[in-house]
């Protein structure tokens, strides 16, 4: 007798199939399991979901109903917990189900069949090593401190710990712990940057063998993607180290989920179902009875704040590994400096009596390429994108104007192309233009060995190519590079030895900006790269973080002089306090994309005239529709509306009657429209 299953299929953004679809079959598969169905002219995959409550469903005939075409029973069936944080997360972030189940599979294996599959599941596994790689180093008090509290307690943990405390290290022993009490258990270790993934993975099978360890991450081909699920899938792979998506990995036997630099804007996806994956880590940690440690030096306030009202457990390890002292700042007064410089005397006296000594110094610039704007001297040409609300940026290395948005690129042109001048000159710096000047004024200073200064440039630009990164860091920490130039990607988690000074050339743009995120992202900056310095505990004691600005006497800097990040988030909180800002309220952005901004805006209008007689819209407030600060890319027009409401369930309640609202605007020339729960960026 045919049964009826309940399928969730991929479905496009705003689908009015927001759950899941009915079929029929000759066995009565569980939940999780995953199958090959009819869905229009194409078979697609999905997956078998729980049967929906009682009211919801119509009475169906299965022998109306078309049929499952083959199910993939190679593979056990995704777990309870997998299913419920898919389903948590497709309500909470407002997408239909099908969207978040099928994106959060590796992409090959939703296209393989269930013969494929089989072929693929009987490849000979690598029989990688697993025993340990070597004795684990001492403990610091800290350390064996935070270790006890997260053996006996059951968390959220705040791992709140200076640079160079020793995190990573507690990671490890709590992962080790975790297999001891259990061996079939399993861990997730979450990293902002697929960058910072190779150096912990190296660790961790260092540590754990490589057998136990996979990684999961965007910059993996599809066939390593695959790979690595199927492993942790099966539990095979006690360890999985990747960056955001892997929050879905399926980890049946899942224990311990650790979210390293917590703080990282990063985690929060920009594109389609837009998550948070450390707030769905404490989410899925809770729902699956596992543990979980977020670690940082620099907390993020909603995390502080959750520490303040006793929801997560905050454990501090305020002292360096090795007795060594965090480093002195020092702020340079821009004002009475030379018109102009970019670099102060003072600062590069500094760099040039590290590389006499044979050490190392970092210099970082949060802008690559080579100058932001190319511009006319004679007219007001500037090197506009064509399809963006944007300048293009000019790079020297190999003369273009390239748009960071679109991706528009040309050559630069002999001439202004408006007027005619030869005269065309960059205005303002980028790393590229920063290596070009600090190369000209380092030029007489020499090493100890007498050798001219060696300078590298780390950015986007320059670890675009497959390997470029990791030879780059190992260029770094052989000691091959005297000065290291980068964008915030040189600041996050490395661990460079020689390196005793950092300098911030040009932070200033955040402390005034709209944006009021701005400041404490810049804090955890300089604080992160602060940490870059000194982490050799026999040269820590002369360190030093220089910080070029035209306001020494901000207060943001006072907290940094110091190291003192709670005081930083105790006058931030404050502030937001009385601003009923995140996190003491709760916001949502719905975003229009259209052919012109009168378009997206007249959308808008519509969803918030819409809105008051909604469940919950007596507690929301609903700004008037604005253009998004690039307002054009690509020659789409772009524009959003705010929405705050004091209370986290109320909102959801007003967004889940307003989804089918939305759904059902009709304005002639939309291109799409999105919602986004807990905006980093408004």
């Amino acid at each position: 007798m045919a049964q009826l299953l309940h399928v969730v299929v991929p479905t496009p953004a705003h689908s009015t199939v927001g759950g899941t679809l009915s079929y029929s079959s000759e066995l009565p598969y569980p939940p999780g399991t995953l199958v090959r169905v009819p869905l229009g002219r194409r078979e697609v995959c999905g997956v078998v979901w729980e049967t929906p409550a009682e009211d919801a469903v119509e009475a169906l005939d299965p022998a109306q109903l078309r049929p499952v075409g083959a199910v993939l029973d190679g593979l056990p069936p995704l777990s309870a917990g997998w299913r419920q944080l898919v389903a948590f997360t497709a309500g909470y972030y407002q997408r239909s189900l099908g969207e978040v189940a099928l994106a959060a599979l590796p992409p090959q294996l939703r296209a393989l069949d269930a013969v494929q599959l089989a072929r693929r599941l009987q490849r000979k596994v690598d029989d990688a090593p697993a025993a340990p790689g070597g004795p684990a180093p001492d403990l610091s008090a800290d350390q064996a401190q935070a270790l006890a509290a997260i053996g006996s307690e059951p968390g959220p943990f705040l791992l709140f710990g200076a640079t160079g405390s020793g995190k990573t290290e507690v990671y490890l022993r709590a992962v080790q712990s975790l297999m001891e009490r259990d061996p079939q258990a399993q861990a997730l270790v979450l990293v902002p940057e697929i960058n910072l993934t190779p150096q912990l993975q190296a660790r961790f099978e260092h540590r754990f063998g490589a057998g136990a360890v996979v990684a999961l991450h965007s910059g993996m081909t599809n066939p390593q993607r695959l790979k690595s699920w199927i492993a942790a899938h099966l539990g095979r792979a006690r360890i999985v180290l990747g960056t955001r998506m892997a929050v879905f990995a399926s980890l049946p036997r899942l224990g311990l989920i650790v979210v390293d630099e917590e703080h990282d804007p990063s985690y929060k996806q920009q594109e389609g179902a837009r998550y948070s994956a450390r707030d769905l880590a404490v989410y899925r940690a809770r729902a699956e009875g596992a543990k979980v440690v977020l670690g940082s030096a620099t907390p993020s306030l909603e995390s502080w704040q959750a520490c303040d009202r006793g929801r997560y457990r905050c454990l501090e390890m305020p002292t360096r590994i090795g007795a060594g002292k965090l480093p002195a700042v020092r702020l340079v007064n821009m004002n009475h400096q030379p018109r102009g410089a970019l670099f102060s005397p003072p600062l590069l006296d500094a760099i040039g009596q590290r590389v006499a000594r044979g050490e190392q110094s970092l210099v970082f610039l949060n802008r690559r390429g080579y100058a932001p704007v190319l511009a006319c001297n004679a007219c007001d040409w500037k090197s506009e994108c064509s399809h963006c609300s944007a300048f293009r940026v000019f790079h020297k290395i190999d003369r273009t104007l390239r748009c960071h948005h679109c991706g528009f690129t040309e050559r630069v042109p002999r001439a202004c192309p408006q007027c005619g001048n030869v005269d065309i000159a960059p205005v303002g710096r980028g790393t590229e233009r920063l290596e070009e000047q600090l190369g000209e004024l380092l030029a007489d200073v020499r090493r100890p060995d007498g050798t001219p200064v060696r300078i590298a440039r780390m950015d986007a630009d320059s670890t675009r190519l497959k390997g470029a990164l990791e030879q780059q860091l190992a260029q770094v920490h052989a000691g091959e590079v005297d000065v290291l130039v980068g964008t915030q990607m040189v600041t996050k988690g490395h661990d460079f030895r020689t390196i005793t000074l950092v300098a911030a050339v040009n932070p200033d743009s955040a402390l005034y900006s709209s944006d009021f995120r701005a400041p404490e992202r810049l804090f955890s900056l300089l604080m992160q790269a602060a940490g870059r310095a000194g982490r050799d505990a026999a040269r820590a004691a002369a360190s030093e973080m220089w910080v070029q600005t035209f306001s020494p006497e901000h207060p943001l800097f006072a907290a940094l002089k110091k190291h003192d990040y709670p005081a930083f988030a105790e006058q931030q909180l404050r502030e937001r306090r009385q601003a009923a800002m995140p996190p003491f309220a709760y916001q949502a952005l719905l975003r229009a994309e259209a052919r012109t901004q009168e378009v997206a805006q007249a959308f808008l209008q519509s969803a918030a005239d819409a809105g008051p007689g909604l469940e919950g819209g007596g507690h929301v407030v609903i700004y008037a529709p604005v253009p998004m600060t690039v307002q054009r890319v690509a020659n789409v027009e772009r524009a959003q509306l705010l929405l705050e409401c004091g209370s986290r369930p109320a909102l959801q309640a007003f967004l889940a009657a307003w989804q089918p609202v939305l759904q059902g605007l009709r304005v002639r020339g939309l291109i799409r429209w999105a919602i986004d729960v807990d905006p980093l960026v408004i």
